[in-house]
């Protein structure tokens, strides 16, 4: 069955968390619609402020980056971005409620549709001067890619992105030296190569290292402009309408999302 939501208990009791289930276990999707019908039975009359919630979550979660707290339609929800992930939770923050809200009238995911909107980056705040730019046939659609030379999910999006054309790529190198030792070393070389596109792809899809001499690179200023956009994880797919992909996706998937960045992206 697909799952709709786990619910997390972080303080028991009231009558009203007595539906949520323990952590790691499945709600249906009668208990998931019976907790939202009990929030909006107890929600008292006087629900919290935003700010009161997202003081509360920061006490409860203060090892993670807590972002933004917006009340949600429904009475005594708000919704919770995270660590650029997404969870909702009560005035008290007495749980955590993961997963997908699905609208039920239009069977839209609410929670994607959210989460796609503040997770989104402007295309006009990436500096494609430091990219790498590849156009592939007519080039007219557009793709930002934060990518680590050494990282093999990285190496198996390059041959998915291998199957795409009609699209312009603006690969920025992310090295993440911490897991991939030599990243570093390998983009600058990338970087500095007579044809950086040609020395990209040989060592992401031939493993041929690239040898160039030394000379001004980007490195330094990607890695500031990653942690600006809270990029953590390599590949991270950036699309023309601002749409984030963080991990790799098949072509067939980034080719949807080009055709839907299409039709959202102005001119």
């Amino acid at each position: 069955m697909t799952r709709v939501v786990d619910i997390i208990h972080l303080r028991s009791s009231s009558s009203c968390r007595s539906v949520a289930l323990k952590s790691n276990r499945i709600a249906s999707i009668r208990t998931a619609l019976a907790w939202l019908l009990c929030l909006g039975l107890c929600a008292p009359a006087l629900s919290a402020t935003e700010d009161e919630v997202m003081k509360r979550v920061r006490e409860r979660f203060p090892q993670s980056l807590v972002e933004k707290v917006f009340a949600t339609p429904y009475p005594g929800l708000y919704e919770v971005l995270m660590d650029n992930k997404l969870f909702y939770t009560d005035e008290q923050v007495s749980f955590a409620l993961v997963g997908n809200l699905i609208d039920i009238k239009s069977s839209q995911n609410l929670t994607q549709q959210r989460l796609r909107k503040l997770t989104a980056i402007e295309w006009k705040d990436l500096p494609l001067e430091l990219a790498i730019k590849k156009v592939k046939g007519d080039g007219s659609r557009r793709l930002a890619i934060f990518s680590d030379p050494m990282c093999p999910h990285c190496i198996t999006q390059e041959r998915e992105l291998a199957k795409i054309t009609n699209v312009t790529i603006y690969t920025f190198m992310f090295p993440i030296e911490r897991l991939h030792k030599g990243a570093t070393e390998r983009s600058r070389a990338i970087w500095c190569s007579p044809d950086r596109a040609k020395a990209w792809d040989e060592l992401l899809l031939n493993r041929v290292e690239p040898r160039a001499k030394p000379c001004a690179d980007p490195v330094k200023k990607i890695e500031a402009l990653g942690t600006k956009l809270k990029i953590s994880v390599t590949p991270t797919l950036v699309f023309g309408d601002g749409t984030v992909v963080a991990g790799g996706i098949p072509a067939q998937q980034v080719e949807k999302h080009l055709i839907e960045a299409a039709k959202n992206t102005p001119g």
